[in-house]
């Protein structure tokens, strides 16, 4: 049972590092531009309310598991190396939910109001922080944790949460944490 358990974490924690490495490196890092990854990335950064197609990211997790599946099976054996593939396309589908989430409802509790404020940094205050999305982890183990106290938010790119309908400006539940930067007429 043990082994199992640990198979699990281990699929968990292998994600949130995939999670980052894949964000900072292929979705940022000009080194490796252009890959179809960058493509969908830099199209979600500049019209924030853009996600890649659902099937696009179906078939990337069954790439995925039809690789580590197989390899993680030869190394751990049937049932930790399944274990270990489910957590890890688990932990995917969370992250992606999350991240969706994160840019069309408001924050529920410690931990959604702290993914927003550190994601939502990433996208408007600097792109070359907070690379993970569903944990500080790796940026604070790496150097690219950045805390924001307010994240300023340009208006085209303004989530629908973040506005009170009537007045356009940011909702005063949030007003301590986000700041809208409007075009100038």
């Amino acid at each position: 049972m043990a082994g199992i358990l640990i198979a699990a974490l281990v699929g968990i924690l292998t994600w949130s590092l995939a999670e980052y490495l894949l964000h900072r490196f292929l979705g940022h890092d000009k080194r490796t531009l252009p890959n179809l990854f960058a493509t969908e990335h830099i199209r979600h950064h500049s019209q924030g309310d853009y996600f890649a197609p659902s099937y696009k990211k179906a078939l990337a997790a069954l790439a995925v598991l039809a690789v580590f599946l197989p390899v993680s099976i030869a190394l751990v054996g049937l049932v930790r190396g399944a274990v270990f593939s489910g957590a890890f396309v688990a932990m995917y589908v969370t992250y992606e939910a999350l991240h969706r989430r994160a840019h069309t409802h408001a924050g529920l509790g410690p931990y959604g109001k702290f993914l927003r404020r550190h994601h939502f940094h990433h996208h408007f205050g600097n792109p070359k922080s907070n690379h993970g999305v569903t944990s500080p982890l790796w940026d604070w183990l790496f150097g690219t944790l950045e805390p924001s106290a307010r994240v300023r938010v340009p208006e085209k790119l303004a989530m629908v949460w973040l506005l009170d309908r009537q007045t356009g400006d940011v909702r005063a539940e949030f007003a301590g944490a986000y700041e809208l930067v409007r075009r100038r007429a």
